[in-house]
C-alpha cells in the first residue's frame, strides 16, 4: 500500500534531481560475464527488469534516480597493477554503459553537467572509485583516475592501504600516514571528492583536520544507531556541519539494522573458527549460503529512516544524503528492495513531517552542493603536496 506521501514524493523527485552515491551495477555486470567491459555491459540487457539484479533502467527510472555515482570497486584481493589495471577496466564498464544507453544514461564530470543531464530527461553518471588501493601508491594514478572522471576515491575499503587505516581492519598507521595527507591534499588540489566511507574513525578524523573542501561518506549510517565498525561515529557526524560535508546513509542491512549487526558478528565468529576471511566479499557470500547458524533478521526501512533522522539531528539538514549500496549487498531493507523504492522513503519521511524542502536537500542538493564546493576549491588548493 502506497504512504500518503508517495504521490507527493514522486512529483517531488520529478522536480528535484535525486543523487545515490553508491550503486556496483559495474562490478555485479563484471561478475556475471568477466573482466572484460564490453563482454560486461553486453552481457545484461538494462532496458527491461532484470530479477538477478537491484539496477536496471525502467527501476532507475521508476525510482526517480537523477544521479547515480558508479561505484568502480576494486576488491582488496587485487594489489598493485593489477589493482590499478582492474580500475580502469571498471571505468570503461561505465563509459561502455553510457554509450549503450545514451537515451537515458549521461556522463557527468561536473556539477554543472550532471544538472544538465537531469534538465535533458537523462540520469547523470559519474564514477566514484572504492578503495585507495587502486592507485597502487601513486599520486600519478590519482591524477589520472580524475582525468578520466573519478570525482570521488574512498580512501580504503575493508582492508588498510600502507597510507590509511580501514574500519574493519587491525590500525597500523592511527589514521593517516604522511602520505595519506598528502592523497587527501591532492585529491583537493584536482578537485576529487574524499570518501570516508570504510576509514576508520581516526582516518576520519585526520581527514577532516587536512581536508580544505567538503568530504564525503557515500554510504555510511549512524553508529550511535547501530554500532557497527562501517558507521559514522556522532563527533564525526558533528565536524559535518564546520566541514560543509555530507553523510549518504546506506541502506546495507548489516549497517542498519541492530539485530542483523549481531547476526553478522556470529556469521564472523564462524567465519574465524573456520580460517577464513569475513572482509572477503565473497568469501563472506559463499560462507554464509552454507551456514547453520541463528536465523538470518531483516532489516526495514523504518531502521533506514531512524538512521536519517539521528543523522538530520546530529550533522544537519544540510549534511545528509542518501548512498543505497545496490548490487553491492545480497538483500536490501524490507521495502527498499532495489533502486525503484526511493519514493517510497522519501513519502515515508514526508508522512513524518519532513518537508519537502528538507527531502529535497537529502535527495540531492546537498550532494551536489559538495560536488560544486569541490570543484571550487581546486582552483585554490596548492599545486603540489607538502611531502615527496
Amino acid at each position: 500500500m502506497k504512504s500518503a506521501g508517495f504521490d507527493r514524493a514522486v512529483a517531488l523527485l520529478q522536480a528535484t534531481q535525486l543523487a545515490d552515491g553508491h550503486n556496483d551495477l559495474p562490478w555485479a555486470l563484471r561478475s556475471i560475464a568477466g573482466p572484460d567491459p564490453a563482454a560486461a555491459v553486453a552481457s545484461t540487457d538494462l532496458t527491461i527488469a532484470q530479477p538477478g539484479l537491484h539496477t536496471d533502467l525502467p527501476r532507475l527510472r521508476q525510482g526517480g534516480v537523477g544521479l547515480q555515482f558508479w561505484s568502480v570497486y576494486v576488491p582488496c584481493q587485487f594489489e598493485g597493477h593489477s589493482a590499478v589495471t582492474a580500475v580502469l577496466e571498471q571505468i570503461e564498464v561505465v563509459y561502455q554503459l553510457v554509450e549503450r544507453y545514451p537515451a537515458d544514461l549521461a556522463l557527468a564530470t561536473t556539477a554543472d553537467e550532471a544538472e544538465d543531464a537531469f534538465r535533458a530527461g537523462k540520469i547523470a553518471s559519474m564514477l566514484g572509485a572504492e578503495g585507495g588501493h587502486s592507485i597502487a601508491g601513486s599520486l600519478g594514478v590519482l591524477r589520472a583516475l580524475r582525468r578520466l572522471g573519478v570525482r570521488y576515491m574512498t580512501l580504503t575499503h575493508n582492508l588498510n592501504t600502507p597510507w590509511a587505516d580501514s574500519a574493519t581492519d587491525t590500525p597500523e598507521h592511527d589514521g593517516l600516514t604522511d602520505f595519506g595527507r598528502d592523497v587527501v591534499q591532492e585529491m583537493n588540489r584536482i578537485g576529487m571528492m574524499v570518501d570516508l566511507s570504510h576509514v576508520a574513525p581516526s582516518t576520519m578524523r585526520d581527514a577532516l583536520a587536512v581536508s580544505s573542501a567538503p568530504v564525503v561518506f557515500t554510504h555510511s549510517s549512524c553508529r550511535a544507531v547501530n554500532d557497527h565498525p562501517r558507521n559514522v561515529p556522532d563527533d564525526v557526524l558533528a565536524a559535518l556541519a564546520a566541514n560543509g560535508g555530507v553523510c549518504m546513509i546506506t541502506f546495507v542491512p548489516r549497517f542498519v539494522s541492530p539485530a542483523l549487526s549481531d547476526w553478522d558478528e556470529a556469521l564472523q565468529k564462524a567465519m574465524d573458527e573456520a580460517g577464513l576471511d569475513h572482509r572477503d566479499l565473497e568469501v563472506r557470500s559463499k560462507f554464509a549460503d552454507t551456514w547453520i547458524g541463528p536465523p538470518k533478521p531483516a532489516a526495514t526501512l523504518e531502521e533506514v529512516v531512524t538512521h536519517l533522522e539521528h543523522a538530520r539531528e546530529v550533522a544537519g539538514i544540510d549534511h545528509i544524503g542518501l548512498g543505497g549500496d545496490y548490487d553491492g549487498v545480497g538483500s536490501l531493507p524490507i521495502g527498499l528492495e532495489d533502486v525503484s523504492k526511493y519514493p517510497v522513503l522519501i513519502g515515508e519521511l514526508l508522512d513524518r513531517g519532513w518537508s519537502e524542502d528538507d527531502c529535497a536537500k537529502l535527495a540531492g542538493r546537498n550532494i551536489l552542493r559538495v560536488l560544486r564546493a569541490t570543484e571550487e576549491a581546486a582552483t585554490q588548493a596548492p599545486s603540489t603536496p607538502s611531502h615527496p
